[in-house]
């Protein structure tokens, strides 16, 4: 009897036909280049460029000191699920309990596992466009099929009512968003959100996840709104959340969701086999970041506020930028589709991919191209960057493409 591997390669054909996630993918290159010695201004990552705040950090130090070294519970402790319960009640005016609440190790985590526990080989997932990088290989792991719904900057990149029920077919499973969106910025209101719930509702075998990650870092345009407080679609929206970004504590690695209880149980039994329960000084930390008020962290989000200013207005004095005005999240994502099938210094651009690698060759300053997001017209440009980083950036791209 011979065996036969499946790949050349000899991995699976689950990893090989996995892509890498773009915005690390371009962080690395990044951080080569700068080992080689270049200049790299790096705006690819969406990481606050500030510390944790001290009254979290000291809540850490607190719980080493009172000797917490133990595996944690899978789910997380009792006292960070009720923070969460708490979270939810006041931020977003949704009701769980302790049975619903799942800790994991990120919300990139927490994201896989419910993939993994709700779908089937061949079951859809409508992902409006832009979307979070890691969404559709998350479903393609879970043997799901992602469905592109393509939006555009005209209605500031949000996917319409009418437009949903077209993606929806009798295979439809889930439908995945994040608002604020990233890579965007933009928000779906309370309006929005109903008149999306309104379609679902002739639809109901359609689980709805929620990725409010960005939800605290919001400029007040669009009130945050959680398609889970509709009473109508409660029982069958998981809300995704965690700390990274509003709290800059991107390296900590809590993130967390609110479920029907049958999903957050399956997310408890997945994990249990997988990382068990997340680190326990940070989830020890987090109840301190959870249990007092967002108003704490919203110095980051006014000096975010200011950045984003001045990164529209020196990209819209960039002939060939479009820029929508984004509400949240810390992105830009300027369509340069007026590039495409010219020719540059030499170089010649026929998508969103050829003009990051050509801003990253020629200006030194790193992006996403949005081909990782869904939208090939856009790129993703961070400021979550100094102002002086943004304004030398911005100038370098302005300079190699005049």
């Amino acid at each position: 009897m011979t065996t036969t591997l499946a790949t050349s390669n000899g991995l699976s054909e689950r990893i090989n036909s996995l892509t890498p996630s773009a915005t690390l993918e371009m962080a690395a290159k990044a951080r080569e280049l700068r080992a080689a010695g270049k200049d790299i201004i790096g705006l690819s990552l969406g990481e606050p460029d500030f510390n944790t705040p001290d009254y979290i950090k000291d809540a850490a130090i607190q719980a080493i000191n009172d000797d917490y070294n133990a595996y944690t519970p899978v789910d997380g402790y009792g006292e960070l699920k009720d923070a969460i319960i708490t979270k939810f009640k006041r931020d977003n005016n949704i009701a769980y309990d302790p049975s619903q609440i799942v800790v994991s190790t990120g919300a990139k985590q927490a994201l896989y596992n419910v993939a993994q526990v709700v779908l089937n080989e061949g079951e859809e997932v409508i992902l409006p466009c832009p979307y979070w990088v890691s969404y559709s290989d998350i479903v393609k792991l879970a043997d799901g099929v992602p469905v592109e719904v393509a939006t555009s900057i005209e209605n500031d990149f949000k996917m319409t009512p009418e437009q949903l029920e077209a993606a929806i077919t009798p295979k439809t499973r889930m439908l995945w968003y994040s608002s604020p969106c990233n890579p965007s910025g933009s928000i779906y209101s309370e309006e929005e959100l109903r008149a999306l719930a309104d379609v679902l509702q002739k639809h109901p075998q359609i689980i709805v996840v929620s990725d409010e990650i960005y939800e605290h870092i919001n400029y007040g345009v669009t009130k945050h709104a959680s398609m889970a407080a509709f009473e109508d679609m409660y029982d069958r929206t998981v809300t995704v959340n965690g700390v990274a970004k509003a709290f800059a504590m991107t390296g900590w690695r809590i993130g967390y969701i609110g479920a029907p209880k049958f999903i957050a149980r399956a997310c408890n039994k997945l994990q249990g086999q997988v990382t068990s329960g997340a680190n326990c000084i940070a989830q020890r930390a987090v109840i301190t970041a959870l249990v007092e008020s967002p108003s704490r962290v919203q110095y980051m989000v006014d000096k975010f506020q200011e950045r984003r200013q001045l990164i529209l207005g020196l990209l819209n004095d960039i002939e060939g930028f479009r820029c929508n005005e984004p509400e949240g999240a810390f992105y830009v994502y300027p369509d340069i589709s007026s590039y495409f099938g010219k020719t540059v210094n030499g170089v010649t651009i026929n998508n969103a991919s050829d003009f990051a690698m050509f801003i990253l060759e020629h200006a030194n300053v790193a992006t996403v191209t949005g081909d990782a997001f869904g939208n090939g017209d856009c790129i993703r440009i961070s400021y979550a960057a100094s102002e002086d980083e943004i304004k030398e950036a911005i100038a370098r791209i302005k300079k190699a493409l005049s």
